[in-house]
C-alpha cells in the first residue's frame, strides 16, 4: 500500500490564479523560480495519485483565518465519502485563533477525519504559542494525528515559526504521540534537525525536501542518514503536491539508496499504521 501523507488541493475557480502567486512570491522572496508540477485541483490531484499508483493521498487543508474551518471541514468530509473511487482523504482544519477549538476538534473526531493540519507560517503564529499548545494537547488526547508545516516556507521565509528549538519547547509542555513534521522535522533545517531532534519519538514526512530541480533539496545521503538515524517506522512518503509530482517523487525515494524493505514502511505501512486505514 502507498500513502502520500502530505498533499494540497484548492477549489477549481482559484487553483490557477492562487499558484501562480505562489510561484511569484517564491521569485520575489527567493530569487529562484518552483513551478507547481501540478494544477492544484481536487480532480487532478486524483487523476495523478491513480496514475501513479498511490492508494491513498491525504489532503491537507489549512485554514488561514477563524471562518474557514467549518466551510472546509463540510466540504471535506464530502469529499472523504468517494476515497475509493479517487484515491484521496481529507485530514480536519482548525486555526489557532479559534476560542471554540474543543467544539472544532470534536467535530473533527466525529466527521472521521482521522488528523489534522496546522501551518505555522501561513497561520502567523510560533508553534510554541499557548493557541497552538493547547489545540495539540486536546487533539492528541482525542487521539488525532497532527501534522504541522516545519521549517522555513519557501514562499515566507522571512519568520520561521516552526523551527526545531519551538518543538522542544513545546515538548516541555505537552508530549503528543502522534504528531508529525512535515518537510523532514523543518524544510532548509535539516543540519538542525539531525543536531537537536533526532531522538524526539515524532513523526517526518519526506514532503517536497527531494525535488531536485529546486536550488534548496536535501541530498540523498542526508535523507537516507536522517531516516535510518531517525528510525524508518517514524517516516512517512510525502510530496506537498501541487509543488511536487507524485510520480516523480516516488522514483526519486525509490532511487535515494533505502532498502525495499525500509521503502516498504516509508511509503505506505507506517502511514496505514499511524492513522488506522
Amino acid at each position: 500500500m502507498i500513502i502520500d501523507t502530505h498533499a494540497h488541493t484548492f477549489p477549481d475557480h482559484i487553483a490557477y490564479n492562487a499558484l501562480r502567486k505562489m510561484e511569484q512570491e517564491i521569485v520575489n522572496s527567493q530569487g529562484f523560480v518552483v513551478k507547481a508540477a501540478r494544477t492544484g485541483t481536487v480532480s487532478d490531484l486524483s487523476k495523478a495519485s491513480i496514475e501513479a499508483g498511490i492508494d491513498m493521498t491525504l489532503v491537507c487543508p489549512v485554514a488561514t483565518n477563524v471562518r474557514q474551518p467549518e466551510k472546509i471541514n463540510r466540504l471535506s468530509v464530502e469529499l472523504n465519502k468517494d476515497t475509493e473511487k479517487h484515491h484521496l482523504f481529507s485530514l480536519g482544519a482548525i486555526h489557532p485563533e479559534c476560542t471554540n477549538y474543543k467544539e472544532i476538534l470534536d467535530e473533527i473526531v466525529a466527521m472521521d477525519f482521522k488528523g489534522i493540519k496546522l501551518h505555522p507560517d501561513y497561520q502567523n503564529v510560533d508553534f510554541d504559542d499557548e493557541r497552538y499548545i493547547r489545540i495539540m494537547d486536546y487533539a492528541a488526547n482525542k487521539d488525532l494525528v497532527i501534522i504541522t508545516h516545519a521549517g522555513e516556507d519557501v514562499g515566507l521565509p522571512g519568520t520561521v515559526h516552526c523551527t526545531p528549538d519551538k518543538v522542544l519547547n513545546v515538548w516541555k509542555h505537552i508530549q503528543p504521540e502522534k504528531l508529525v513534521l512535515a518537510h523532514m522535522g523543518g524544510w532548509r533545517k535539516w543540519d538542525e534537525v539531525e543536531e537537536k531532534l533526532m531522538e524526539l519519538p515524532v513523526y517526518f514526512d519526506t514532503a517536497v525536501c527531494g525535488r531536485k530541480d529546486i536550488p534548496v533539496h536535501i541530498s540523498d545521503e542526508q535523507l537516507v542518514r536522517m531516516i535510518r538515524n531517525h528510525g524508518v517506522e517514524r517516516i512517512l512518503f510525502g510530496t506537498d503536491s501541487p509543488w511536487y509530482d507524485q510520480q516523480e517523487a516516488l522514483a526519486d525515494l525509490r532511487n535515494s539508496g533505502l532498502t525495499e524493505e525500509e521503502l516498504e514502511l516509508v511509503l505506505g505501512e507506517n502511514a496505514r499504521k499511524l492513522f488506522g486505514f
